[in-house]
């Protein structure tokens, strides 16, 4: 019988991520873009495009559209939700959302699985 599985995981620390960028990092299995916000504010995506199928999301500039925080693709510019994964551009289209925290300087993401 298979069961959910999670577990948080140390990525990196928040020094090694420059404010409003984000870095790519092997949770679970998976490729997860982290981003840090100028507050040190921590969110983690999908690093997956789901319209370019590349894992690139990680490269792509964040912002503020419309009072939502974003990142853009860096390959056909789709924006998607930091916050839910949602794409601005295509309501319907959504990347994974991670469970991320800070614990002292340690960034920490939680892992999504079945195992």
């Amino acid at each position: 019988m298979r069961h959910d599985v999670s577990e948080w995981v140390a990525v990196c620390r928040l020094d090694d991520i420059v404010p409003n960028t984000g870095v790519c990092a092997l949770v679970g299995g998976r490729q997860v873009a982290v981003f840090r916000l100028d507050d040190n504010s921590v969110y983690a995506i999908d690093n997956c495009d789901p319209f370019s199928r590349a894992n690139v999301l990680s490269r792509g500039i964040v912002g503020d559209l419309k009072g939502e925080l974003v990142v853009a693709s860096p390959v056909y510019k789709q924006h998607f939700s930091l916050a839910t994964g949602r794409c601005l551009e295509d309501p319907g289209v959504r990347v994974p959302v991670f469970p991320v925290r800070l614990d002292g300087e340690t960034v920490w993401v939680e892992t999504q699985g079945e195992g």
